[in-house]
């Protein structure tokens, strides 16, 4: 029996992109479910919505890194958009994240997921999954791509522009080993 896929979830993407990190690569699917505080069978249930998607090898083992960028460029505004919110003490994201924030300087603006312990105050952004903010608390490439994901999300062009960058130098280490 073929398995249906319902549409991706946003906790889809956060897996995807733990699976991509250097401390994710080698992890068992329990493994990113307690770094990510997401139950073990829902990154089972992501793992085959993503194979199914062809986000992911059959063997649910490798990302495929072409259509996740694809995905991430084009269609992630689309399937989970946002729009900032009033200003909330958080953790940095987007522009204001690295390594966004080495390349964009924003006096103006200040983007972060709502988090009591985060260290800047700035427009909130509602993360890709509730438990982001502490996600990225011991995994700094995840961070990263996160924040890349967010300036897919509600970037302008520019912005976008320097993010695809970013991503690209990211994931090109995805295949050496």
């Amino acid at each position: 029996m073929t398995k249906s896929h319902n549409g991706m979830r946003p906790q889809d993407i956060v897996i995807l992109l733990k699976k991509v990190t250097l401390i994710g690569r080698e992890m068992t699917n329990a493994q990113v479910a307690k770094d990510l505080g997401i139950s073990a069978s829902e990154v089972s249930e992501a793992l085959e919505r993503c194979r199914i998607a062809r986000l992911m090898d059959n063997a649910k083992q490798r990302v495929n890194i072409l259509a996740l960028k694809e995905f991430l460029i084009h269609g992630l505004k689309y399937v989970f958009p946002v729009q900032p919110q009033s200003k909330v003490r958080g953790v940095a994201t987007a522009i204001s994240a690295s390594p966004m924030s080495d390349k964009i300087v924003s006096e103006k603006e200040a983007y972060v997921w709502p988090d009591a312990k985060g260290n800047l105050r700035g427009e909130s952004i509602a993360p890709l999954y509730r438990t982001v903010p502490m996600a990225v608390q011991n995994d700094s490439m995840l961070h990263s791509l996160l924040a890349i994901a967010d300036v897919f999300r509600i970037g302008r062009t520019r912005e976008v522009e320097i993010a695809k960058e970013e991503l690209n130098s990211i994931l090109a280490t995805y295949d050496v080993r």
